[in-house]
């Protein structure tokens, strides 16, 4: 029997979507599962005809692989990730291959990385977008690891890969170690962010517009016609087209208590990490936090009170605003993750090329739209650029914008409408706009309270002062560091 191109540890919907790719493009697959039943359900199943080894143990499945040997796993991150591993290493070879293909906190994969390689071996991490549609049809993968490993995967993965519109692989290597795990969780992170955005405009034009899903649905549908044209944009105006059994919109029968896997919260946790202000992604984690308190905030509706929701403006002119709204509050989400991606490569000595990420997601995966192909765009004129909201084009979208979205966001506060990452989007903004924040009166408080000292405007950056403001303080100091 020929051997296998590659072989795969876990045949749940992603594993399975993605052998069926790998298999339509050429490739033979060996698959493998704990449950060895799947295994054979799958060879008997979608499989049936098709290129495919299927293996009922570890040894097997190795056997049947040409070298160096590459194996992926598909299988839930954290625990089972390292028992596979201790499973495989006895029966690989000076060279092999392992991929985790799950949404792994990139901690681990740096840590996975460095022990396989130390024991002769190489190992990828990579993100892999789209969802089980995006698996079959090609997904955004996002790999890093070993370098070494990646000439050798490179053929499958960009030939699986989705496809932009010059044939361009919506693949290629992000970096050593976790690099290729982090920029998955930036997009996971970035997907928090427009899901979250994209709820509010829908919050605003049911709750203070009145409008019904019917109307909301040709609203987004203009909208996936525009600069916002996107793979959510697109969902949404199809979620709101759909009918329950009795014709009655479905979304509005949907409990509004919202699941999360973590990946929103590791990319908040890194960001506090390395100092990044990833307001409107944390804002986005949040939200979902306070929707899961369902029963209190019933209860805490029947006490609390605040505005009745109440509009007499035009209904379209409002529309065009809250369009302008999101797309400038978007730009703000992606420019805090593009910020933290650039602080991660320092941190961690990555190469990462910001361009190319932004190409990775025009194609394939969840946060996919035509904006990002303007984000490659912003990197190709200054591969050095600090923030997107200096690149030229950016500035001027958000500056001609800025009049709508002050405008949305004070009528959605003044009428009570919750609204946390619009609001938080603007106030970075206008944050990150101004010369003078009050940090100075900030900085005066902690070495009132604790000595931290300060640097005065009228000194080089870089001396440190303390006042004794009491006059019964003493002259003694802490030292002067930033965590």
């Amino acid at each position: 029997m020929d051997k296998a191109d590659i072989g795969l540890v876990g045949l749940a919907v992603m594993g399975e979507n993605l052998v069926l790719n790998m298999e339509s493009k050429g490739f033979c697959a060996a698959v493998y599962n704990r449950t060895v039943e799947k295994v054979d359900n799958f060879i008997k199943g979608r499989g049936a005809g098709k290129r495919f080894i299927g293996c009922h143990s570890i040894e097997e499945l190795v056997k049947s692989l040409k070298a160096p040997r590459k194996i992926m796993l598909m299988v839930k991150a954290g625990k089972p990730v390292d028992e596979f591993i201790e499973l495989l290493v006895p029966h690989l070879e000076k060279g092999d291959i392992i991929i985790d293909g799950g949404n792994s906190h990139f901690p681990d994969t740096i840590r996975r990385t460095k022990y396989l390689e130390g024991k002769g071996l190489q190992f990828i991490g990579t993100g892999v977008s789209g969802g089980e549609e995006g698996a079959l049809l090609g997904p955004s993968i996002m790999p890093g690891g070993s370098p070494g490993a990646w000439p050798h995967v490179k053929p499958i993965f960009q030939a699986i890969a989705a496809k932009v519109a010059d044939g361009t692989p919506c693949c290629d290597w992000v970096g050593n170690d976790g690099a290729g795990h982090f920029v998955k969780m930036v997009h996971n992170g970035i997907e928090y962010g427009d899901m979250q955005l994209i709820c509010e405009a829908y919050l605003i034009m049911r709750d203070l517009l009145g409008m019904g899903a019917g109307e909301m649905h040709e609203v987004f549908k203009a909208w996936n016609e525009g600069d916002l044209g996107s793979y959510l944009i697109e969902i949404t105006r199809d979620i709101l087209a759909y009918k329950d059994a009795d014709g009655k919109p479905l979304v509005d029968k949907i409990l509004d208590t919202a699941g999360q896997k973590g990946t929103g919260k590791w990319t908040s946790v890194s960001a506090l990490d390395l100092g990044i202000p990833l307001t409107l992604i944390s804002e986005a984690v949040y939200a979902r936090c306070l929707s899961a308190v369902k029963d209190e905030r019933v209860a805490a509706s029947k006490v609390l009170r605040g505005p009745k929701p109440s509009f007499k403006g035009d209904r379209a002119a409002f529309l065009k605003d809250l369009e302008r709204a999101l797309y400038a509050s978007k730009l703000v989400s992606y420019a805090q993750g593009f910020a933290l991606l650039r602080a991660a490569a320092e941190e961690f000595k990555w190469d990462l090329k910001y361009g190319g990420i932004a190409l990775l997601w025009r194609g394939g995966c969840i946060i996919r739209s035509v904006f990002l192909g303007k984000i490659k765009e912003a990197f190709d004129r200054e591969p050095g650029l600090s923030n997107l909201l200096l690149d030229p084009f950016f500035k001027e979208k958000i500056e001609s914008s800025q009049d709508a979205w002050r405008r949305v966001i004070a009528s959605a506060v003044t009428n009570g409408i919750w609204v946390p990452a619009f609001a938080t989007a603007l106030n970075y903004f206008d944050g990150y706009r101004a010369e003078r924040l009050p940090a100075n009166l900030l900085q005066a408080q902690r070495d009132y309270f604790g000595a931290h000292q300060y640097e005065r405007t009228d000194k080089p950056r870089g001396q440190f002062f303390h006042t004794n403001w009491t006059g019964r303080g003493g002259e003694t100091a802490s030292t002067a560091y930033v965590v």
